[in-house]
């Protein structure tokens, strides 16, 4: 998401929700960003509580999160006290992987920036099953199934949630009404940060992807704060 020029998608996802609100739920063509793949996108203005779907049924198809779940991971965590705050540094497993990145120490910050998946595992081993089920089904997350293994389930296993869910959770957090702390919300929100613009505007969110090559599915959650107004979001994507 860095390479793509952050004035313009924050132009985007401005004149998006401004044309929802304006027309009433009607929204405009967005189906040639998705020729010759499946896919959906949502966009909430939260001030209006308008929204903009493309692609509404596939909106609430229930799919694998794979790494938008850092996102509650993360809240979890912090409220547990399992990570005490953004810089308390981890210590490296040792284990060689294919992403550079993650072959070393990291913070909950690093992280969820390189999306490094060893670290978001140790952090559910510690949360525990019982906990982790508990705080799923409090935040009614998807289909709170961690069936597929404590350090697994969202990683296309058993967990599954839809892009309707995923921007519904989103707002839930931004309107505190999620059980977790004020510290808590603002770490997380912090660390979510993708890019700012000079003018003030921020864009926050998570990516995920995971499947085979023959079909792999792309996700970007997130919200966007401009002028004072959030634009919550979720889209997803998927073919070879």
């Amino acid at each position: 998401m860095r390479s793509v020029p952050f004035r313009i998608l924050i132009l985007l996802l401005a004149a998006l929700a401004d044309e929802a609100a304006a027309q009433a739920g009607s929204a405009p063509d967005l189906g040639r960003f998705f020729e010759g793949y499946q896919g959906c996108f949502v966009l909430l203005d939260l001030a209006s509580h308008q929204y903009l779907r493309y692609n509404p049924t596939r909106s609430a198809l229930r799919l694998a999160p794979w790494s938008t779940f850092k996102i509650p991971n993360s809240l979890i965590n912090l409220e547990l006290g399992n990570v005490r705050d953004a810089s308390q540094v981890t210590k490296w497993d040792g284990v060689v992987r294919d992403r550079p990145e993650w072959n070393r120490d990291q913070t909950l910050a690093s992280a969820f920036s390189v999306s490094a998946v060893w670290y978001y595992q140790r952090l559910a081993r510690e949360t525990g099953e019982r906990r982790m089920h508990d705080y799923l089904h409090l935040v009614r997350y998807g289909n709170e199934d961690i069936s597929g293994g404590i350090d697994r389930f969202w990683l296309g296993s058993s967990l599954r949630i839809s892009a309707d869910e995923q921007v519904d959770f989103l707002r839930r957090m931004l309107e505190s009404q999620l059980p977790f702390s004020s510290r808590t919300v603002a770490i997380v929100k912090e660390i979510m940060i993708v890019a700012q613009s000079p003018e003030g505007a921020v864009l926050r969110g998570k990516t995920g992807t995971g499947g085979s090559d023959s079909s792999r599915l792309n996700w970007f959650v997130g919200y966007v704060e401009r002028e004072g107004h959030d634009y919550v979001f979720a889209t997803n994507i998927e073919g070879p």
